[in-house]
């Protein structure tokens, strides 16, 4: 890649909190959902707002536009670069109908007062990694965090999974933070932090192509139960109460679209960099993460997928509920006035496959 890229799960819940909590439930005119509207070729204009930059987490609905799945579902989807207060509150205030997310996120909107729901669930397992630089040699396994310094983007729930790796390894959970913007690389590299995290499908392939070398350690290798990296679709409780049709219509051709790209990685990964020209991707880079995605098998069983055996795109009402289970018990719910809520949301609530087309 010609520039280093970091951005991990927890900004967008940073963004939100910079966001002004009375404004969660406003919907202005001049940014309302066009959805009901039809264009002078038929088709529904759809928005659908991305959660950070162009990357293979939103490559399905690429995919889905650029080979005409939405066409053909009467479609005419329009995707837009994230807002400044977070996709998911964007979705929720009516300014975008659908956002790439993932249910942790609407978990922790939920408790402070949104009405989301997850459509479909694309990542299956976990791709979080915790790494330090391999030139680190005081850092071996998650222990050794104890007393060293955070690249953090400053969430609770990141202090919460850090804390529990490293007690789970026998240290006893104190690190020292350093908050920082998208680049952690280079705060790591620079010396101001010992460790950080990233995804192994996107930073972990740029490290291995283009360095640094790192050392890393996952969440379920070290006590963090669940699914922590449940990244989907979202749309709001209100469209699918108005509009199910339009609900199901985008969620079949965007499931579409992941399943064409989960059988051919290297043409998804061309598509992506032709349809975000913005991104200014590398395709060499595109087409390793893509490999990586499918090599292991981050978005479900793929033969089971392509031979249409298994539905792609359902919910881990399981694995996503152990997590928020230990998100609760760690304290790193807040209501919208910052108070610590101690129950847990549940992902049954937050969540449907009801739009998904379900396999024979």
């Amino acid at each position: 890649m010609k520039s280093p890229r970091h951005i991990h799960r927890h900004l967008t819940r940073i963004i939100a909190m910079l966001a002004a909590l009375p404004t969660i439930f406003a919907v202005t005119a001049c940014g309302s959902t066009s959805s009901a509207n039809g264009g002078d070729d038929g088709l529904t204009k759809v928005t659908f707002m991305l959660s950070w930059a162009p990357d293979t987490n939103h490559i399905g609905v690429y995919v889905a536009k650029n080979q005409g799945y939405y066409r053909q579902a009467g479609l005419d989807v329009n995707i837009v670069a994230v807002a400044q207060s977070g996709a998911e509150q964007a979705v929720n205030n009516g300014v975008a109908d659908f956002a790439l997310s993932n249910l942790t996120n609407v978990s922790t909107y939920s408790t402070k007062g949104t009405e989301l729901r997850q459509v479909m669930q694309i990542q299956q397992k976990t791709s979080a990694i915790w790494c330090a630089l391999a030139s680190n040699a005081s850092i071996t396994r998650p222990r050794d965090l104890d007393g060293k310094t955070f690249a953090t983007f400053g969430s609770s729930e990141s202090d919460a999974v850090v804390r529990r790796m490293i007690q789970h390894d026998g240290g006893k959970g104190n690190f020292d933070k350093v908050t920082v913007g998208t680049s952690t690389f280079q705060t790591l590299e620079s010396g101001r932090a010992d460790f950080g995290g990233f995804y192994s499908t996107w930073e972990g392939v740029q490290a291995k192509l283009n360095g640094p070398k790192l050392n890393c350690f996952t969440e379920p290798e070290y006590g963090v139960p669940g699914n922590a990296d449940s990244i989907g679709i979202i749309t709001s409780d209100r469209l699918i109460a108005q509009n199910p049709d339009l609900v199901k219509r985008f969620v079949q051709a965007t499931q579409h679209g992941y399943e064409y790209a989960y059988d051919h990685g290297d043409e998804a990964a061309d598509i992506l960099v032709k349809e975000a020209p913005e991104a200014n991707l590398d395709p060499e880079f595109v087409r390793e993460s893509m490999k990586t995605i499918i090599d292991g098998q981050y978005w479900g069983d793929r033969e089971q997928i392509i031979s249409g055996k298994q539905t792609f795109g359902l919910a881990d009402y399981q694995g996503t509920q152990a997590y928020f289970d230990f998100l609760a018990q760690s304290d790193a719910y807040t209501d919208a006035d910052g108070r610590v809520v101690h129950a847990a949301p549940q992902s049954k609530d937050l969540a449907t496959d009801e739009f998904l087309k379900q396999a024979n």
